[in-house]
């Protein structure tokens, strides 16, 4: 799983200093896990993340970005509470989701909200 910087947030997902309404940068949905090392539901959600980047290869792109590190891009989508998640579909605008969903819960969401655009064609 890659960990983006704001420059690689504005090449990958959306550069927010050109466009002001959203245009999704990517070839493939995403997911942006927005995280801190000293978050306790963080760390629970870190090993899903990485199974559904595993399963999900090819398919979606799981990103994180550390808020503490990252504090302007974390700024820049009003995240207050972490773990949030930003659900990316390559069209469409995104979805956020807050607190430490479980699998099943992020099995859904990427089902709905970023492939339901390819099942439907």
């Amino acid at each position: 799983m890659e960990h983006l910087t704001l420059e690689s947030f504005k090449e990958k997902v959306f550069d927010f200093d050109k466009n002001q309404e959203w245009k999704f940068e990517g070839n493939l949905p995403c997911i942006i896990d927005f995280y801190a090392d000293w978050c306790g539901p963080c760390k629970m959600v870190a090993p899903i993340l990485e199974e559904l980047s595993k399963e999900y290869d090819g398919k979606v792109n799981i990103y994180k970005v550390d808020t503490e590190a990252e504090q302007e891009l974390a700024g820049a989508f009003g995240i207050r509470s972490i773990p949030s998640m930003l659900f990316c579909p390559v069209e469409g605008q995104p979805q956020m989701a807050q607190g430490a969903l479980p699998k099943n819960a992020l099995v859904q969401a990427i089902d709905d909200v970023l492939l339901n655009h390819q099942k439907a064609e």
